[in-house]
């Protein structure tokens, strides 16, 4: 009879599999890899955490990772980016969704009476910095070819030598920037059109708004909103009766362009910086219609795009700069001495350019991201670290306070299901003491699985992944 040593034939991944299987907790580990959903790059915490009663002194719960198979603690990573981790971004995308859907039609502490207000969905886009090439609808490119949806070329200067690369990379570092004086103009707009001064407007009506950030082809972003028209309280009141669509609508056009910021540099001259020709508004409409714009699909068009980055125009999702030197190019000691750190070139950079995966085009934006972020002036923007974004440093998603429930709500909504959960399976009380001290320490251990554990959390996104196909196509 001849006997196999899987150990010597089977590949790291599978070795490792093997021995966490044969784990006598196993059962524990796969509980954690399940509870995770097929997150892909978990974060690993050693520690403990006890609860006590504060009162009494008694101790309620107590956990500690030195019970775990593993010795740690694998919590969901939470990234929204679609290339990091589809799992987490999924959550995240769902979670979107139901802030913006309740926005329109009411729910989640948000009244019904919310989608009798006006609402529109607003489009403002980036301005042009050069020719590109592109898909024009009834005739060739510039370049006398038509471009295949798939063609690399789309969104790529006609003469890159002539594309304002440091303007489109300030663009983008400022659109954060131009949207809040852009929201500026539009409450003023606003009290002109309906007679009254900035002050008395404030009182009877309020401007609520979701947006989310999307990457053009040409590695500009744009921004999607939904803006609302409300009572001086937020969604519970609905605005004056003259506040109607068509006066947001018309106040929105007169804003946008009014949203200006003027750039000074000895090294590039004068820049102003503003949003594009191409501006789109339109109304949404109830769910039940025939219409395009309904709540329905505009919290899922918002939803998908607040899980995109800037992979989505080819350039990268992950930050650049040397994180030990953070971006300075050297280390400061406690008592202040600078050294020159040994993870980069010396400037911040932590890998060469040219090894990068993009194309052409990103790499070109990269690097003036970096020759702006050595300029004084634009020191503050910290373009260093948000060259892997082309410049854009704000927050992807962002809505108004009086807008609907906020993401933070909806995760401890989700956290408190949870923990029910746990205590029906525990048996616990569900009752604690009114007043409780919880008390704990955690470290930071590391992010991902070990390559077994790896194989089971890609078995978990799989077949969660084939229930969500099979719930979608309505179960046949």
């Amino acid at each position: 009879m001849v006997t196999l040593d899987l150990r010597h034939v089977a590949s790291p991944a599978v070795r490792d599999l093997l021995h966490l299987v044969n784990h006598p907790d196993f059962d524990r580990a796969q509980q954690q890899i399940e509870h995770l959903g097929g997150c892909t790059e978990p974060v690993r915490l050693t520690g403990h955490i006890t609860t006590l009663d504060a009162t009494t002194g008694e101790v309620l719960r107590s956990y500690s990772t030195d019970t775990e198979p593993t010795g740690s603690l694998l919590t969901a990573c939470g990234n929204r980016r679609a290339s990091r981790c589809p799992a987490c971004s999924r959550l995240y995308a769902a979670d979107t969704y139901h802030l913006i859907r309740a926005g329109l039609s009411g729910g989640k502490t948000v009244p019904d009476t919310v989608r009798t207000h006006p609402r529109v969905f607003a489009t403002l886009t980036a301005p042009s910095f050069g020719p590109v090439h592109n898909r024009p609808d009834t005739r060739p490119c510039r370049c006398g070819t038509r471009h295949e949806p798939t063609d690399p070329l789309l969104g790529t200067p006609l003469n890159p030598t002539t594309y304002d690369y440091a303007g489109a990379v300030l663009f983008n570092a400022h659109a954060g920037a131009l949207w809040a004086r852009f929201t500026t103009y539009l409450r003023r707009e606003l009290a002109a059109r309906l007679d009254l001064t900035q002050k008395a407007a404030r009182a009877v009506l309020r401007v609520s708004f979701a947006k989310v950030a999307e990457y053009q082809k040409r590695g500009l972003v744009h921004f999607h909103a939904v803006i609302r028209l409300d009572g001086p309280d937020g969604s519970t009141q609905p605005p004056p009766a003259c506040a109607t669509v068509a006066v947001l609508t018309d106040a929105i056009r007169a804003a946008a362009p009014r949203a200006r910021i003027s750039i000074t540099s000895d090294a590039i001259g004068e820049r102003e910086l503003g949003w594009g020709q191409q501006l789109d508004v339109r109304e949404i409409a109830a769910f039940d219609t025939d219409a395009e714009f309904t709540d329905q699909a505009v919290a899922a068009y918002v939803a998908k795009y607040a899980t995109k980055s800037a992979d989505a125009s080819g350039t990268l999702d992950r930050t650049l700069y040397c994180r030990p030197c953070q971006g300075r190019g050297a280390t400061v000691l406690p008592h202040g001495t600078p050294l020159p750190c040994t993870a980069c070139d010396g400037t911040g950079q932590a890998r060469p350019l040219p090894r990068l995966a993009v194309a052409r085009h990103v790499r070109q934006m990269i690097r003036t991201c970096w020759e702006l972020s050595r300029l004084p002036e634009f020191a503050e923007l910290k373009l260093w670290k948000w060259a892997h974004m082309l410049g854009f440093r704000g927050h992807f998603s962002t809505k108004s306070r009086a807008y609907s429930v906020t993401l933070g709500a909806l995760r401890d909504a989700r956290r408190a299901w949870r923990t029910e959960q746990a205590h029906a399976h525990s048996g616990l009380p569900e009752s604690e003491p009114t007043t409780t001290l919880v008390v704990g320490h955690w470290d930071y251990l590391g992010s991902g699985y070990s390559p077994g554990a790896n194989l089971l959390a890609a078995d978990v996104w799989h077949r969660r992944e084939l229930e969500r196909r099979f719930i979608a196509e309505g179960g046949s």
